[in-house]
Protein backbone atom coordinates (compact mmCIF):
# COMPACT_ATOMS: atom_id res chain seq x y z
CA UNK A 1 0.00 0.00 0.00
CA UNK A 2 1.20 3.49 -0.77
CA UNK A 3 2.13 6.18 1.72
CA UNK A 4 3.62 9.66 1.55
CA UNK A 5 6.76 10.66 -0.30
CA UNK A 6 8.81 13.38 1.37
CA UNK A 7 10.71 16.19 -0.39
CA UNK A 8 13.58 14.97 -2.52
CA UNK A 9 11.78 11.72 -3.34
CA UNK A 10 12.49 10.28 0.12
CA UNK A 11 10.07 7.56 1.23
CA UNK A 12 8.18 8.40 4.41
CA UNK A 13 8.80 5.89 7.22
CA UNK A 14 5.41 4.30 6.47
CA UNK A 15 6.20 3.88 2.77
CA UNK A 16 9.61 2.42 3.59
CA UNK A 17 8.12 -0.03 6.15
CA UNK A 18 5.49 -1.19 3.70
CA UNK A 19 7.90 -1.64 0.78
CA UNK A 20 10.45 -3.47 2.93
CA UNK A 21 7.70 -5.71 4.33
CA UNK A 22 6.64 -6.65 0.81
CA UNK A 23 10.26 -7.25 -0.17
CA UNK A 24 10.68 -9.64 2.76
CA UNK A 25 7.63 -11.61 1.63
CA UNK A 26 9.16 -12.02 -1.81
CA UNK A 27 12.56 -12.97 -0.38
CA UNK A 28 10.87 -15.57 1.86
CA UNK A 29 9.13 -17.06 -1.19
CA UNK A 30 5.64 -16.21 0.08
CA UNK A 31 4.85 -14.11 -3.01
CA UNK A 32 6.22 -14.08 -6.54
CA UNK A 33 5.35 -10.50 -7.47
CA UNK A 34 4.81 -7.20 -5.69
CA UNK A 35 2.39 -4.50 -6.74
CA UNK A 36 3.51 -1.12 -5.44
CA UNK A 37 0.71 1.42 -5.34
CA UNK A 38 0.33 5.15 -5.18
CA UNK A 39 0.43 8.09 -7.51
CA UNK A 40 1.92 11.52 -6.94
CA UNK A 41 0.76 13.03 -3.66
CA UNK A 42 1.92 16.34 -2.22
CA UNK A 43 5.49 15.71 -3.38
CA UNK A 44 6.68 13.91 -6.55
CA UNK A 45 7.59 11.31 -7.68
CA UNK A 46 4.79 8.74 -7.45
CA UNK A 47 4.65 6.69 -4.26
CA UNK A 48 4.84 3.50 -6.33
CA UNK A 49 8.08 4.61 -7.98
CA UNK A 50 9.69 5.44 -4.63
CA UNK A 51 8.55 2.10 -3.18
CA UNK A 52 10.03 0.35 -6.24
CA UNK A 53 13.35 2.11 -5.52
CA UNK A 54 13.28 0.72 -1.96
CA UNK A 55 12.61 -2.77 -3.32
CA UNK A 56 15.40 -2.57 -5.89
CA UNK A 57 17.79 -1.47 -3.13
CA UNK A 58 16.82 -4.71 -1.34
CA UNK A 59 17.82 -6.68 -4.42
CA UNK A 60 14.29 -7.33 -5.68
CA UNK A 61 14.41 -7.73 -9.46
CA UNK A 62 12.50 -5.20 -11.56
CA UNK A 63 10.60 -8.07 -13.20
CA UNK A 64 8.96 -8.87 -9.85
CA UNK A 65 7.70 -5.31 -9.34
CA UNK A 66 4.39 -4.20 -10.84
CA UNK A 67 3.31 -0.56 -10.48
CA UNK A 68 0.19 1.47 -10.03
CA UNK A 69 1.31 5.08 -10.31
CA UNK A 70 -2.17 6.59 -10.71
CA UNK A 71 -4.11 5.92 -7.52
CA UNK A 72 -4.26 8.36 -4.63
CA UNK A 73 -6.44 6.57 -2.05
CA UNK A 74 -6.60 3.11 -0.50
CA UNK A 75 -9.75 2.44 -2.52
CA UNK A 76 -8.07 3.43 -5.78
CA UNK A 77 -4.90 1.49 -4.82
CA UNK A 78 -6.93 -1.70 -4.58
CA UNK A 79 -9.03 -1.09 -7.68
CA UNK A 80 -5.87 -0.57 -9.72
CA UNK A 81 -4.16 -3.57 -8.11
CA UNK A 82 -7.21 -5.69 -8.99
CA UNK A 83 -6.97 -4.56 -12.61
CA UNK A 84 -3.22 -5.29 -12.73
CA UNK A 85 -3.75 -8.75 -11.28
CA UNK A 86 -6.14 -9.80 -14.04
CA UNK A 87 -6.79 -13.49 -13.21
CA UNK A 88 -4.86 -13.77 -9.95
CA UNK A 89 -7.15 -13.38 -7.01
CA UNK A 90 -5.07 -14.23 -3.94
CA UNK A 91 -3.11 -11.40 -2.36
CA UNK A 92 -1.23 -10.47 0.77
CA UNK A 93 -1.61 -6.80 1.58
CA UNK A 94 1.32 -5.21 3.39
CA UNK A 95 0.54 -2.17 5.50
CA UNK A 96 0.57 -0.84 9.03
CA UNK A 97 -1.63 -2.80 11.47
CA UNK A 98 -4.10 0.06 11.88
CA UNK A 99 -4.57 0.31 8.08
CA UNK A 100 -4.92 -3.41 7.34
CA UNK A 101 -8.59 -3.92 8.33
CA UNK A 102 -9.75 -1.31 5.80
CA UNK A 103 -7.35 -2.53 3.12
CA UNK A 104 -8.27 -6.20 3.49
CA UNK A 105 -12.00 -5.42 3.68
CA UNK A 106 -11.82 -3.38 0.48
CA UNK A 107 -9.79 -6.02 -1.35
CA UNK A 108 -12.32 -8.68 -0.39
CA UNK A 109 -15.20 -6.49 -1.54
CA UNK A 110 -13.39 -6.26 -4.88
CA UNK A 111 -13.30 -10.05 -5.17
CA UNK A 112 -9.76 -10.74 -3.99
CA UNK A 113 -8.89 -13.49 -1.52
CA UNK A 114 -6.93 -11.11 0.68
CA UNK A 115 -4.97 -11.48 3.87
CA UNK A 116 -2.81 -8.92 5.59
CA UNK A 117 0.77 -8.68 6.78
CA UNK A 118 1.47 -5.86 9.20
CA UNK A 119 4.66 -3.90 9.34
CA UNK A 120 6.62 -3.24 12.51
CA UNK A 121 5.87 0.11 14.09
CA UNK A 122 9.03 -0.02 16.16
CA UNK A 123 10.61 3.43 16.23
CA UNK A 124 7.59 5.08 14.60
CA UNK A 125 6.41 8.47 15.82
CA UNK A 126 3.71 7.68 18.42
CA UNK A 127 1.74 10.85 17.68
CA UNK A 128 1.58 10.11 13.94
CA UNK A 129 0.56 6.50 14.59
CA UNK A 130 -2.18 7.54 17.04
CA UNK A 131 -3.54 10.15 14.63
CA UNK A 132 -3.49 7.68 11.73
CA UNK A 133 -5.14 4.94 13.79
CA UNK A 134 -7.95 7.29 14.89
CA UNK A 135 -8.51 8.30 11.27
CA UNK A 136 -9.08 4.66 10.39
CA UNK A 137 -12.24 4.32 12.49
CA UNK A 138 -14.55 6.44 10.30
CA UNK A 139 -12.62 5.42 7.17
CA UNK A 140 -13.28 1.74 7.88
CA UNK A 141 -17.01 2.40 8.27
CA UNK A 142 -17.14 4.39 5.02
CA UNK A 143 -15.17 1.78 3.08
CA UNK A 144 -17.50 -0.96 4.37
CA UNK A 145 -20.64 0.78 3.10
CA UNK A 146 -19.48 2.77 0.08
CA UNK A 147 -20.76 1.65 -3.31
CA UNK A 148 -18.33 -0.16 -5.56
CA UNK A 149 -17.71 0.96 -9.14
CA UNK A 150 -20.05 -0.69 -11.63
CA UNK A 151 -17.54 -3.24 -12.91
CA UNK A 152 -16.98 -4.53 -9.35
CA UNK A 153 -20.52 -4.19 -8.00
CA UNK A 154 -21.24 -7.94 -8.15
CA UNK A 155 -18.21 -8.78 -6.02
CA UNK A 156 -19.24 -8.38 -2.39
Amino acid sequence: MGAAVWPGGVPSPALRRRAEGAGRLLNEGRVDQIIVTGGVGDVPPAEADVAADVLRAMGIPETAILRDTRSTTTFENLIEARRILANKETVIIVSDAFHLPRSVLTARRLGLAASGESTSLSGANPWRITRAALREIPALVWYAIRPLPGDFSTKT
